[in-house]
Parts: structure tokens; C-alpha cells; sequence
């Protein structure tokens, strides 16, 4: 069986886009990925394109050992059973300048759920540990590992004093509206942390759904490589010239 033919591809960069439904085009490359960073369809509206592939985290699965995948806790709670194969490892908050009102009786929805899923053992996974420099020197009290928190391995990261602390769990990052190719587009703020952390430099991230191409952007501003796929021709095209914007002659 011969592999699919790219959509779009940069192979200098590394980069590769392909136009299908991700449940027909992953199986035929047969990569292995790094880690996967991607945001699929929720199904929680009505529009054309935010169908819920039934079974592609079975199928991701088969690609890499390492997900970041963005959704609303209603779509993850709903969709449990087809995350059995994976362990939950952590989950970040990322809060956006502004919000969508769906209902007019519930608290202001401004945020949206990334969580991070593996495979396999924990210490076998990539985590380039996640840090802000905008600490200033002081002396930090020594505190005692709770009881309750019982025998934890020793962390890979090491707290120096005035140091660099560890990234937050919840981001603050401003969303693309007014400027979003795709409708649920990711800005790329978000999206670099993530990838840095779950992905080493040259190391290959795989976006299944890939909209208006972001990931693969930011994969290719972090020094990483990328490969996507997206159903819908529009946006894969709109990807494609996204991506071919970036790629300056040599």
C-alpha cells in the first residue's frame, strides 16, 4: 500500500499536511510521533465540520505515547470510555481575554481544558520541564511534604533560590478572535508551552486535526517537525498557504 500524498509539505522544515479524515490517513503513514498536540471536534454545536471521530484516541494511540488534547470537561466526561487506553498525567487552564455566552443562566464560560495523556510507563515519557524567569532573589521557606501526599518520586525539576519557578498550570493567553482563520483556531502562545514541553527539539509532533495548520506552525518556531491532517478541504487549503507564508526561499 503505497503512503498518501501530502496536501501541502515542507520537507526542509520538516512539515507535512495531508487532506482526510484522520481515521483513513494515519494508519496508512505509520509514523511513530513524539506526542501529539491536537484540539478536535467537541460536538457540541451544530455546525458542519464539529463531528466527534468515533475512536481516533484508540487510533492516536497507535502514533505516539504522548497527547496534549484541548476539549471542554463535558466532552471529556462524556467521551471517557474512548481515553481508556491512556493515563491522565495533568491537566492546564488556558484563559482567554474573552468568553462565549451559549447560555445566559451559567457563569461566563473564558477558558478551555488541555489535558495531557501517555502510555505506558511515566518515566519513559519526554517532559522538558516548564519554567517562567521572572523570579527575583529571595529566601524561600523550606516547606515539609505534606502526609497526605505520601512517597513521590523526586521531580526533575530543581528550586533554586531566586530562581526560575515552574509555569503555572492555568495560561493567560489572548484568543484569535478577530483574527481566526478557523473558528476554534489555538493562538500559538498556547500551544509552544505545550509542545516544549512533551516534544524534543527536532522531534516530530502530530496534529490529527489540524484546522487552519497552528500546530504545525508553532512545531516549526519551536525547531520541531510536524505532520497534519485535516477533513476539510477549506481549511486544509487555508493551512497550506499559512504554512507556505512561513517558508522563506533558501
Amino acid at each position: 500500500m503505497s503512503l498518501p500524498t501530502p496536501y501541502w509539505e515542507d520537507p526542509a522544515a520538516g512539515l507535512a499536511l495531508y487532506h482526510g479524515d484522520m481515521r483513513d490517513i494515519l494508519p496508512a503513514l505509520k509514523l511513530q510521533a513524539d506526542c501529539i498536540v491536537t484540539d478536535p471536534p467537541y460536538a457540541e454545536t451544530s455546525l458542519a465540520w464539529d463531528r466527534w471521530p468515533d475512536g481516533w484516541p484508540t487510533l492516536a494511540a497507535s502514533a505516539a505515547s504522548s497527547m496534549w488534547c484541548f476539549g471542554s470537561m463535558r466532552m471529556f466526561l462524556g467521551r471517557a470510555s474512548e481515553f481508556a487506553g491512556w493515563k491522565l498525567s495533568q491537566d492546564i487552564v488556558w484563559e482567554k481575554h474573552n468568553g462565549s455566552g451559549f447560555q445566559n443562566d451559567r457563569f461566563k464560560r473564558v477558558h478551555e481544558n488541555a489535558l495531557h495523556w501517555y502510555r505506558g510507563n511515566w518515566r519513559d515519557q519526554y517532559r522538558d520541564v516548564p519554567t517562567t524567569m521572572d523570579a527575583t532573589a529571595r529566601a524561600v521557606r523550606r516547606k515539609r511534604r505534606p502526609p497526605h501526599m505520601g512517597e513521590i518520586d523526586t521531580s526533575l525539576y530543581l528550586s533554586e533560590d531566586g530562581g526560575p519557578r515552574l509555569m503555572r498550570s492555568v495560561l493567560q493567553v489572548r484568543s484569535m478572535h478577530g483574527r481566526a482563520i478557523h473558528p476554534t483556531e489555538k493562538p500559538l502562545g498556547i500551544l509552544d508551552p505545550l509542545i516544549r514541553y512533551a516534544c524534543p527539539p527536532s522531534g516530530l509532533v502530530l496534529d490529527p486535526f489540524a484546522g487552519s495548520g497552528s500546530t504545525l506552525d508553532a512545531a516549526r518556531q519551536t525547531g520541531r517537525r510536524a505532520v497534519g491532517i485535516e477533513r476539510h478541504e477549506p481549511y486544509a487549503e487555508a493551512a497550506a498557504r499559512r504554512l507556505s507564508a512561513l517558508t522563506l526561499p533558501v
